[in-house]
Formats: structure tokens, sequence, C-alpha cells
């Protein structure tokens, strides 16, 4: 009996360090991609596009690590929507400033300008771009890696995208490609028939690789430092990664998975949940019974979902200091779960109970890359509407299959 309470003894143990050393060992990666990142602009005046959710394996923001790094120096920033320090909430347009860390001047994509001049990229050698994503049409720093691209190729400017994992994953893509050229919302080319789908199934890394191998003119000497062990099948919560929110409004895991589709509210006269702890998780207005929506909601039993009746108050944004009843989101398996559909479920249901007062407008139909969704979302069956995406959407994951790094 001894015998065997100390076999156990001893195999516990082992199981604990083996699980320790696993652990430990894990990685997420991060260090790898910085190594390679300071080999490739040792020496060199760097400009860099970046935010918070740019950071090392310490939780630090590659800004500052590259800043106290001896062999490279870092000339200028640029900084997208939030800011570099991403302190500044949605819509706010940003003027130059200097960063009061680093003493180093920033020059701002969200305000008077989206791409850097020709002055501004004058003193650099290349740019890096090092920015969490996530993964969806409609974010605008995605949009701004563009318009830097481009900037960059018309001065010789070689540029640096160091990767990093979509966390609304790489294997589905959902949703319409855009048709029209929506700008920091979603480009797209002169000539070109599309752009991307609204759940575009990428990193920025391989965006970057699509849009200029597919689209600009003249075309950047960009490189792309990928994420290493990604599978487009890995989860976020695979890479080990902690969540570090990229803007505001984005505060977890759960808000980007339901992004793809709630921030079609934002083209509504419906909250989103900004000025709340759960944006793009709940939604209401003043006039929403929120026992009567969620039980529609849920009796639709769509997959991956369940809907609560909600009542919240907004501290700034639509319905800024009035009661609103409506519904939380609450995700039961991310693996089954269609935001967009859902998102437009949740639309469509919504208006048919409160016809006189649910307001759709045109900005719902740039978030989903369809003009005419204001109106169909009215008349038609929620998935005849995804139905007829399917025919751009073939066309977009043509295109796509080619600039794939992660297999």
């Amino acid at each position: 009996m001894r015998l065997i309470k100390q076999s156990l003894r001893a195999a516990l143990l082992a199981l604990v360090v083996l699980t320790m050393t696993s652990t430990a060992n894990a990685g997420t990666g991060i260090d790898e991609q910085m190594a390679q990142l300071r080999a490739l602009v040792r020496g060199k005046r760097v400009g860099m596009l970046t935010n918070p959710s740019g950071t090392g394996e310490d939780l630090r923001q590659t800004a500052d690590i590259l800043c106290e790094d001896g062999d490279t120096t870092i000339t200028a920033f640029f900084a997208p929507e939030h800011g570099l320090r991403g302190d500044q909430q949605a819509g706010v347009k940003i003027s130059d400033y200097t960063d009061a860390v680093t003493g180093i001047k920033v020059y701002s994509m969200y305000g008077a300008q989206k791409a850097p001049s020709d002055e501004q990229l004058s003193n650099i050698d290349v740019m890096v771009f090092d920015i969490q994503d996530v993964g969806v049409r409609f974010y605008t720093f995605s949009w701004s890696m563009t318009y830097a691209m481009e900037a960059c190729a018309r001065n010789g400017k070689p540029f640096i995208v160091l990767d990093r994992p979509n966390p609304v994953g790489l294997d589905v893509v959902e949703g319409n490609p855009n048709t029209q050229d929506y700008g920091i919302v979603g480009r797209k080319w002169e000539g070109a028939p599309f752009g991307v789908a609204t759940r575009s199934g990428l990193t920025l890394g391989e965006l970057a690789r699509l849009v200029n191998g597919e689209w600009m003119n003249p075309k950047v000497a960009l490189t792309v430092i990928p994420v290493p062990g990604l599978k487009r099948t890995t989860t976020w919560e695979e890479t080990g990664r902690p969540w570090v929110i990229p803007s505001p409004n984005m505060p977890s895991l759960t808000t980007a998975r339901l992004y793809p589709g709630t921030c079609v509210f934002e083209g509504t006269n419906l909250s989103e949940g900004r000025g709340t702890t759960l944006p793009f998780e709940q939604i209401g207005a003043p006039f929403i019974d929120g026992t009567k929506l969620a039980a529609v909601m849920n009796a639709k039993k769509l997959p991956g979902v369940q809907f609560r009746a909600a009542w919240f108050t907004p501290t700034f944004s639509k319905h800024k200091d009035v009661r609103c009843g409506g519904v939380q989101i609450h995700i039961t398996d991310a693996g089954k779960l269609q935001p967009i559909r859902t998102a437009l479920e949740l639309l469509q249901a919504t208006y048919q109970l409160y016809p006189e007062q649910t307001e759709i407008k045109e900005w719902a139909g740039k978030m989903m890359g369809d003009a005419t969704l204001p109106e169909a979302i009215k008349s038609k069956n929620v998935s005849d509407i995804i139905k007829g995406w399917e025919p751009l959407q073939k066309q977009y994951l043509d295109v796509r299959k080619k600039y794939l790094i992660y297999k």
C-alpha cells in the first residue's frame, strides 16, 4: 500500500513538473518576432505606426522596447485612430503631438491626413507597423496601414509588418466584400471589382500582401514577420497571448468575436453599448422591452449564442444618460458563432417589434458592405440577404487564397 502511495505521489509530482515546464516553454512567439524585427531595422532610422496593442512578451509597448534598443533609432511615430497610447475615444480627430513618454514626434494618421507626408517620411529609412487587428473590414487600423504602405511605396521606403493573430479566426470568412470605396472603414481601389469581406479571415500581414499584390501601384517593398506556429485553425486562447485592448471599445475577446456583426448597430438609432462596460455585447434603446426582445431572439435558436434581457444607461454616445432596454448577447460556443447573421437577425427582430421607432441608416449598409441592406432588412429574410452575398464572397476567396501565410 505504501509503495502504491509513493508511486502515485511520484506520478503526480512528475505531472505537475511536466505541466509547469510545458507552460513555461509554451511562449507566444512575440520575442522571436521581436528578434527578427531588431535584425531588420538595426542601424536604420525607423518610423513606427503602432498603438498600445503592439506589445512585447513583457507587455510593454514595442514602441518603448525599440526606443531602448541601442542599435535602433526611432525618428518618428505615426498614430492611427485612438492615438499612439490609445487614450482617445472613437472618432476623435487627432493632431500631431510629441509623445510624453519618449519625447518623439507623433504624426497623426486620423485627423487632417490619412497617410504620412513625403516630408515626414524623409527622416526615416524603414516603416514598421505593429498593431493588433480584430479581423474586421471596418476596423480602421487595417486601412491606416494601407495608406502608410502607399506613401512608403511612393517614397521608396520599405514597409515591415510585425504580424499578429486574428482573434476572430482565420478559417472562416463572413459578409459581403464592399463594392464601394468607404475609405478608412473599407477601401476599394479604382478598377478593382470589390474590397475585403466584412470578416476577412486574414491577419494584417496577409491583408498587406493581398493589397500590395492585387491593388497597389506602385508596390511597396513589403516584409511580413509571421507569427511562429500559427495555423488557420488556431484559436486566440491557443496562442497563449493576453488580451491587450486595441481600442477603448474593444475590452475583451468576447467583444471582438461579436463585433463583426454588432457594429452594424452604429448605423441605427439603437445603442451598440458604447458608453457602457459591454460595448458591442449589449444592444438597446429607450423604447425596447428587453424581456420581449430576448424571448424573440432565443426562439430563433441561433448557433453559439444566447440572449439575456438587459437594461443599461450609456454614459456617452447614443442615448447618453437615458435608460435603455435591450439584450446582452452571451457566446455559448465560439466555434459555432456566426456574428453577422446573429446581428442581422437581432436588427430585423427589433425592426419587426418596433417598426415606427427603429431607424436603419445608410451607415448600416456601409458596415456590411451592402448599400441595399437598410431596406432589405425590412423586407427580406436574413438568410436570403446572406445568400445574395455568396457570388462576390467566392470571388474574394479566390483572390485571398493567393496571399495566405498560415496553412
